[in-house]
């Protein structure tokens, strides 16, 4: 009889555990066939979110519609012809949920294969297929308010309508009456024309610029909603009177933010038909807000910021900053008085009004005014006047100018003095345009005229001709102008620069050529014997020479009060941390820009050109926030 071996027993059956043991962890330690695991908040956002706007591809809701109707593979292979499939679900029963389902993945995928297919049509259908998930005129439920696909169906509306009317070559959207083609019919488009009139003008070439990438702004302010945002340019409206008074004041070059909406007649069932109806309607940015679909209001997709970078890429106006320092031609026959708006005059709103520094432009107030014009607050209640001027011409000769052209303005808007707000003017004047704005708001006396002479003026006028007379008159008897109600100052030098004196300013008197008209009238009055013997001025001052610490001009300025209905409001640059005392801009001096009377004084951590800074953006918006309450 044969032992039994009770060791190696154990030793096998300990083998076998530890095998089945280890098969039970290897099992374990694999995936199951369905399960989760933990992934990234950006990963799980992304695969979420995805679509075909942010990455390209098809969003899962599109994606469960093809699956759903076994349609993943044919979509690969051949997307129009499983698109045309797609569309006949949407006459078969189904629960109004699902329909919706198909309406958008029918927009969704449009788009895609428009990316892939370059077809015009498609990114029409697109836009068409997510007008009707939007916006059921059948009584089906609209998309929850929740709804992610509510917002991408709207870009996908507006995206696929600006692509889906571009001229051939892509640079501008074509808004004309027309019949297009869809892939499933045709699309008859008439136009609404009293939304093409601005001002004046009516609008013309239209860009689309919600492509645009933009640079030289902090901000890039959007309005999210429907309808292709645009910027269109303007032509002028041949005949009337009014019309050239509208249009006086706006510059030929501007760039209006317009959106274009296209309204479509029952989408639902015109889809289906083949044969649909729709109306382009354009909204100008600074008119409407919101367009009105099938009795309620939604907001319109708005580019404002967009809209300005693109009417200041390659402006005239970068290329007259230093020639209009330089090159004093005469104003009127560069560009008139000066002023410009924004916008047309809006009765009710108040006029703010930005004067540029020396060998500057208007163009340097784009950062504020893309900040201020898109304040809840501000932008509803101001409205916008720039002036332009030689900045190497005499500051009185500048300020007379600046005054002509505001009392000018208001006349032409308001010859019958109904408007209130006009009266309530402020002026923002930054380094030598805020010498220019103090003199709007003075009562000089014979200050500056016991500069040029010891006579009394009207002695001395006797000799000159009436034009040179009635010239000398008007740029050295300043009254406060009437419409003023506020200014601020920004960088200004009240008491001259550190940086206009020495060989510098000997050297800018030889860069500088003064306006021809003025030259001469200066000269006519020096050939008159009796008046050559009162002036002690023998040649014309430039605005540099003005700018000097010490110059007559200023003594005479700082001896002069602001009347005291007007509120006086004081934003001073400094490089630097610490004391004040003894900092600069790197051009004005802080002793300089500080007056101790004025309503506020806000300093700034900045160089000279500080306009465009963050702190004194705020501090603008602030005294016009404040200035809304009244005196």
């Amino acid at each position: 009889m044969r032992s039994f071996d009770i060791s190696g027993f154990r030793r096998r059956q300990v083998i076998q555990i530890t095998a089945l043991v280890g098969l039970l962890v290897l099992a374990g330690a694999c995936a199951t066939p369905i399960g989760v695991t933990r992934g990234s908040t950006q990963q799980l956002h992304h695969e979420l979110t995805a679509s075909v706007l942010s990455a390209g591809t098809p969003s899962a809701w599109s994606r469960q519609v093809l699956d759903r109707n076994n349609l993943v593979e044919r979509f690969d292979a051949d997307p129009e012809a499983t698109l045309g499939e797609l569309r006949k679900t949407l006459t078969q029963p189904a629960a109004p949920e699902r329909l919706q389902d198909r309406r958008f993945a029918l927009s969704e995928l449009s788009f895609f294969y428009a990316e892939q297919s370059g077809k015009s049509a498609h990114y029409l259908a697109a836009a068409v297929y997510a007008y009707a998930f939007l916006f059921p005129e059948d009584g089906s439920p609209e998309p929850a308010p929740l709804d992610p696909r509510r917002r991408l169906a709207a870009d996908l509306y507006n995206r696929g309508m600006t692509r889906g009317l571009a001229s051939s070559d892509g640079q501008e959207v074509s808004l004309e009456e027309r019949t297009v083609s869809l892939p499933f019919g045709e699309l008859t488009l008439a136009v609404e024309p009293t939304g093409f009139l601005w001002g004046g003008y009516r609008f013309k070439h239209f860009i689309p610029v919600g492509e645009f990438e933009i640079r030289g702004l902090r901000n890039r302010y959007r309005q999210a909603g429907i309808g292709a945002p645009l910027a269109a340019e303007l032509e002028p409206i041949e005949s009337g009177e009014a019309a050239e008074r509208a249009r006086k004041r706006i510059v030929p070059r501007t760039k209006v933010p317009v959106t274009a909406f296209v309204w479509i007649a029952e989408p639902r069932r015109a889809i289906l038909d083949g044969k649909l109806q729709g109306r382009i309607e354009v909204y100008a940015a600074d008119n409407a807000s919101t367009v009105n679909v099938d009795r309620r209001d939604v907001l319109l997709e708005l580019e404002p910021t967009a809209a300005l970078a693109y009417q200041l890429e390659g402006a005239p106006a970068w290329d007259f900053e230093i020639a209009g320092f330089r090159f004093a031609a005469d104003q009127a026959k560069v560009f008139g008085d000066g002023l410009v708006m924004m916008h047309p005059y809006r009765p009710g709103r108040i006029p703010v009004v930005l004067v540029h520094g020396t060998a500057s432009s208007p163009v340097r107030w784009a950062e504020m005014y893309n900040e201020l014009a898109n304040d809840p607050t501000v932008g509803r209640r101001y409205q916008t006047w720039l002036f332009m001027y030689n900045t190497g011409q005499p500051i009185l000769y500048s300020a007379m100018l600046l005054r002509r052209a505001l009392e000018a303005a208001v006349k032409e808007v308001d010859p019958a003095g109904q408007d209130p707000a006009l009266r309530r003017m402020v002026i923002v004047g930054h380094s030598q345009g805020g010498l220019l704005t103090r003199l709007m708001a003075v009562s000089s006396g014979t200050r500056f005229w016991g500069n040029m002479s010891d006579a009394p003026f009207e002695q001395v006028a006797k000799e000159m001709k009436p034009e040179t007379r009635d010239l000398i008159r008007e740029a050295v008897f300043f009254e406060p102008v009437p419409s003023v109600e506020s200014v601020i100052f920004i960088s200004t030098p009240h008491r001259g620069s550190y940086r206009a004196t020495g060989w510098g300013l000997d050297i800018v008197r030889w860069f500088i050529n003064l306006p021809g008209t003025l030259v001469s009238q200066f000269g006519d009055l020096l050939k008159a014997d009796q008046a050559f013997g009162h002036l002690r001025a023998s040649q014309l001052p430039t605005s540099v020479d003005n700018m000097s610490p010490g110059h007559p001009f200023l003594t005479a300025l700082n001896a002069t009060s602001i009347d005291p209905h007007i509120s006086a409001h004081s934003i001073v640059a400094v490089l630097g941390d610490g004391p004040l005392i003894g900092r600069t801009d790197g051009v004005v001096a802080y002793e300089s820009a500080h007056i101790d009377w004025a309503a506020s004084e806000k300093v700034v951590r900045s160089g000279h050109s500080a306009q465009g800074n963050p702190e004194t953006i705020a501090e603008v918006g602030r005294i016009l926030r404040e200035h809304l309450k009244g005196p």
